[in-house]
């Protein structure tokens, strides 16, 4: 039989055009303009799929979806707002909705939205009721945002692993803890970058260790993996882990259980893993450098975060938060931007994202006067100097990895090979320096290994 499907829009214009379109899908259709006419058709036509609109004469679309999930348990809801709000998105998600559409509404999006939600099989969504959301830290209106906040909410009602992708600075820790804080999970949201920790001591920190595995193991000491039971790890800059702690965390994840250094005995552990990286793990799988096997394990969800540059309409409410928060810290009144320093920010290419715009908005904030922030406050960090002529900076162009082996391979020539003055230079850990010299195969004085 046919799938039923009833449209709760207000906008007859809209709602003629999407039931002539779903007909000619072959679906049968049914119509409403208002929350009471939508829940009377309700009772009368138990449909498959629910096209609902956020703003109705007489009340909010979003306000429907438990009563319509009361009367048809087994109906997919899409949601449809011309209002760009990534909390409304979350939370309609949460309620029960199956997607959320903008508007203006374009008719292959709506298609794809229509064929994935009629796919969809109803799974008893777990309940959640997180405590004080910080969805206000993920600002944004664009596409890009509304669909990474679609993709926080369906992780949310998993336990399956997730990985996060994208530059660095686009703020991938905020997203994990979103998932956590909406996933209703009981534990701990636990925290651990895999590129700030040397490789012996990041064993005993993800796994534990026993008393007297060690010289200062002087008690037993519960891993990461154990101070996040029934809540969430994140492993942040997977990418940098070591090979012996890959494999490590591989058994880990495929047994739920750890084993601390130096101990005997398996420990069964329940946390859901939220992993982040800068790198495509897959391609550095094939470059020798990160187990595949352990890339398809943490790669179940994929939310891939939109560099900055990718969408500047973003940028002024980026600038009134970050603004904001920078005054309250300084105890300063939040300041004006004219237009031109608007304008500035949104042309710039923001290699640092989101972290780098605070960085620039806090420096500009320190040097206004008037309560105005004008463009010539606006001074973004020098990220290359022009080379004398005949030099390798006038070379073609390059890639990312050959620059970064040249640069490294120019800090190492400066530090005389001194591994540690280079970490601090490069602002990178011991290990993930280690790991580069092999990549790259540079130079390293003997004597300064």
């Amino acid at each position: 039989m046919n799938p039923t499907l009833l449209i709760i829009e207000d906008d007859s214009s809209l709602s003629q055009m999407l039931t002539l379109h779903f007909e000619d899908q072959g679906m049968r259709v049914q119509s409403a303009h208002s929350c009471n006419e939508a829940l009377s058709r309700l009772s009368d036509h138990k449909p498959d799929l629910v096209l609902l609109d956020q703003q109705l004469p007489d009340g909010l679309g979003s306000e429907l979806i438990p009563r319509i999930l009361e009367q048809q348990p087994d109906a997919r809801i899409i949601m449809m707002t011309g209002v760009h709000d990534l909390e409304l998105a979350i939370q309609a998600i949460q309620q029960g909705a199956t997607d959320f559409i903008h508007k203006p509404v374009k008719t292959s999006v709506l298609q794809e939205a229509v064929d994935k939600a009629l796919a969809w099989t109803p799974n008893n969504a777990v309940e959640t009721n997180p405590a004080e959301p910080n969805i206000r830290e993920l600002i944004g209106r664009s596409q890009a945002m509304l669909e990474v906040s679609k993709q926080i909410a369906l992780s949310a009602q998993s336990t399956a692993t997730v990985l996060i992708t994208g530059e660095s600075g686009t703020g991938k820790e905020i997203v994990a803890r979103l998932i956590h804080q909406y996933s209703g999970r009981k534990g701990r949201f636990v925290a651990i970058n895999c590129a700030a920790i040397v490789d012996n001591l990041l064993e005993s920190e993800l796994f534990g260790h026993a008393k007297g595995a060690f010289t200062g193991a002087t008690a037993d000491k519960a891993g990461r993996f154990q101070q996040a039971q029934d809540g969430t790890l994140f492993l942040d800059e997977i990418g940098e882990l070591a090979p012996q702690l890959q494999a490590k965390l591989l058994r880990a994840l495929q047994e739920q259980s750890v084993e601390p250094v130096g101990g005997t005995q398996t420990i069964p552990v329940n946390a859901r893993i939220i992993a982040a990286t800068h790198r495509d793990l897959f391609q550095a799988a094939h470059e020798g450098l990160f187990r595949e096997d352990l890339a398809y394990r943490l790669d179940v969800i994929n939310i891939q975060l939109p560099p900055l540059r990718e969408r500047t309409e973003d940028i002024p409410l980026l600038v009134q938060a970050l603004l904001g928060r920078a005054a309250h810290k300084m105890e300063r009144s939040i300041p004006h931007l004219d237009d031109d320093a608007i304008h500035k920010l949104q042309g710039h290419p923001w290699p640092g994202n989101v972290r780098e715009l605070e960085n620039v908005l806090t420096q500009a904030l320190v040097q206004a006067r008037d309560g105005n922030i004008s463009a010539d406050l606006i001074r973004f960090h020098e990220t290359h100097r022009e080379a004398p002529p005949d030099t390798e900076e006038h070379s073609p162009m390059q890639t990312l990895e050959e620059v970064e082996a040249r640069h490294i391979q120019k800090v190492l020539d400066h530090t005389g090979g001194h591994k540690a003055n280079s970490c601090r230079i490069l602002g990178i850990s011991r290990p993930a320096l280690d790991r580069k010299i092999r990549k790259y195969e540079l130079r390293v004085s003997p004597a300064k290994k």
